[in-house]
């Protein structure tokens, strides 16, 4: 049998700063979003601890660097073997903690490993090029870490979206400073602290810090941190944004989605309405690549509309850490507060609420809105819910406006039988993420993750492009002799 490797024992009410200790800003205690319970407790960060963990750090880094790529990508494979053999207790916390079903939290696991072997097969990716130049010069450009990376990552996949940036920018050479959200700092941050640390990463290399605003703010502002990895609100992300930009940091920022999927008239309705109910209602809603606008041909939309009410009805709700459900609890009940509002002056301007549009506690049910128009908050705010908007169009033409109608540029999904369409109105989309006969949801840690707008400022998680943002160049040149110069 296995022995338990998350014992709360040894981080209750601690973080990790260099060691598992306290911290000045006190303790953060941890709510089950399905019972209201608290379930843990961590630390909470204060600029102070930011200040000192940052320092740390800096000073951990350069041995880090300096180890044998080998001794790297060996603590990553470790991590992935300890992941595997302990799925379970990884799992339950997430379930937990998150109000994720099951299956979304096996895929967090899932996806984490894939990271795992990703960030071990970087350390034998080469690090740079050789440039043309002249005869005596050899020109190089080869790719160095940036020092301190400090990540702040979200609540909705929180074991998923931290992993994806801080296993990428360890592999690079840097070392990292994690802020997880307040709402989930054990799946967002205790789980990776634990199991980076059983699989050999050494001390001081990675840091991780529960906390709030306060914290946020002083890893932004940090003159040991050099780079910034936000995914969470667009809201927060321009916060980050201008404050990296003042102190002339690079920063990734993976922000929200107002994102469309696409039905034509030609689309296979049953595929469509499928992938409709998964894109929508998966975990919630809360995912920012979640289809908040469901655009369908005229001559399929009350069709579709139905066929995606009779869905909404049927679906089991409730606590997935006891019960077999598709549906469980929202974050909290201020974003409850937030998808009601928004369900509900959408009505009164004319949506048709087909199904849903009702709450109990945090539990929000399926929820079906037809007959909506641009003009409705559905259709232009960021829900964040389990909320099906239908907008009907009755052109390609059309259906590409009203797409590309949002300040937002994330994902898109596109449902035809013609694929020569279906690519042309793709490259018309402005997003970052496009899916030919697919649900605007997908994942793949070899693929570049990212959005445009006020989805995120052009950066990208994932595959070549964890190169690109977590790693900066530096040209060196080699002469055979110095040259004299005339002066």
């Amino acid at each position: 049998m296995t022995s338990s490797l998350l014992n709360a024992s040894d981080w209750t009410g601690q973080a990790l700063a260099g060691e598992w200790t306290a911290l000045a800003g006190g303790q953060l205690e941890v709510l089950e979003p399905a019972t209201g319970q608290p379930i843990g407790r961590v630390a909470r960060a204060s600029s102070d601890d930011v200040r000192a963990s940052a320092a740390q750090a800096r000073r951990a880094q350069k041995g880090w660097a300096a180890l044998p790529y080998a001794e790297r990508a060996r603590v990553f494979r470790k991590a992935a073997e300890l992941l595997e053999s302990h799925r379970g207790e990884f799992a339950t916390w997430i379930i937990r903690e998150t109000g994720g079903i099951p299956p979304k939290a096996m895929f967090e696991i899932d996806s984490v490993l894939h990271h795992c072997h990703e960030a071990a097969a970087m350390l034998t990716q080469p690090t740079g090029l050789v440039l043309p130049s002249v005869d005596g010069v050899t020109s190089l450009a080869r790719r160095l870490p940036h020092g301190v990376v400090g990540v702040i990552s979200p609540f909705n996949f929180p074991f998923l979206l931290t992993s994806r940036a801080v296993l990428p920018a360890l592999a690079t050479g840097n070392a990292v400073v994690l802020k997880p959200d307040p709402r989930t700092p054990i799946s967002g941050g205790v789980l990776l602290a634990v199991l980076l640390q059983a699989a050999g990463l050494p001390q001081g290399v990675f840091h991780m810090l529960p906390g709030d605003a306060e914290a946020g703010e002083a890893l932004v502002t940090d003159p040991d941190v050099a780079m910034i990895s936000f995914t969470g609100s667009t809201a927060v992300g321009r916060r980050v944004g201008e404050l990296a930009g003042r102190h002339l940091k690079k920063v990734a920022l993976e922000l929200g989605g107002k994102n469309a999927l696409i039905v034509l008239d030609d689309a296979d309705l049953e595929l469509a309405v499928c992938g409709g109910a998964w894109t929508s209602w998966l975990h919630q809603g809360q995912i920012c690549m979640s289809a908040g606008r469901h655009l369908v041909h005229k001559d399929l939309v009350e069709t579709y509309a139905r066929r995606m009410a009779d869905k909404a009805k049927d679906l089991p709700m409730g606590n997935p850490h006891v019960e077999r459900v598709a549906i469980g609890p929202l974050i909290s009940a201020k974003q409850v507060a937030h998808v009601d509002r928004i369900v509900q002056e959408s009505v009164r301007m004319g949506a048709r609420l087909l199904a849903g549009g009702t709450f109990s506690g945090q539990f929000y049910r399926p929820t079906v809105l037809a007959d909506v128009t641009p003009k409705m908050p559905v259709f232009r705010e960021e829900i964040f819910g389990p909320v099906v908007s239908i907008t009907a169009f009755g052109t390609d033409a059309e259906a590409i406006a009203l797409a590309n109608d949002t300040e937002y540029g994330l994902a898109a999904g596109v449902h035809t039988r013609n694929i020569g369409r279906g690519m042309a109105i793709a490259e018309q989309l402005r997003v970052g993420l496009c899916h030919v006969n697919d649900q605007t949801v997908n994942d793949d840690g070899t693929m570049p993750m990212g959005g445009r707008g006020a989805s995120g400022n052009g950066s990208r998680h994932g595959g070549p492009a964890n190169w690109d943002e977590f790693t900066q160049w530096q040209w060196t040149t080699v002469r055979n002799t110095a040259p004299a110069y005339p002066f």
